[in-house]
């Protein structure tokens, strides 16, 4: 799992637990003006994930690391897609960051005002 904050214009993405193992990550930082929208999608885990480098797919157990598909990198950390929030970057290493969080609602609400004030 994920937990999200804004700090200073920044979106910071922590990693905890094992999941940080599995994705080989602790933080992802982005400035806000890269962040581009976020939406609760729990239908997310349904897509294609493409090639894991590096990362874990275990179909309804865990999705973790970074995906490459169609010319894109995409990370994932979701165990519980019904906890699932999508985050769509611009001008970042990967286009997408897809993580499970404790409150998705929440999560995008947080970050939708943070976007808004940027």
């Amino acid at each position: 799992m994920a937990h999200v904050r804004i700090d200073d214009g920044t979106l910071v993405v922590e990693m905890t637990g094992l999941d940080k193992l599995w994705t080989l990550k602790s933080r992802l930082t982005i400035p806000l003006g890269n962040v581009r929208g976020v939406t609760y999608d729990p239908g997310m885990i349904a897509e294609r994930k493409g090639i894991r480098a590096p990362g874990v797919h275990l179909p309804g157990v865990i999705v973790a690391g970074t995906f490459h598909l169609d010319g894109e990198q995409v990370f994932w950390d979701v165990r519980n897609p019904a906890k699932a929030i999508v985050i769509q970057l611009a001008d970042e290493r990967y286009t997408r960051l897809v993580v499970q969080v404790d409150d998705p609602r929440a999560a995008v609400t947080l970050i939708e005002g943070a976007i808004t004030m940027s």
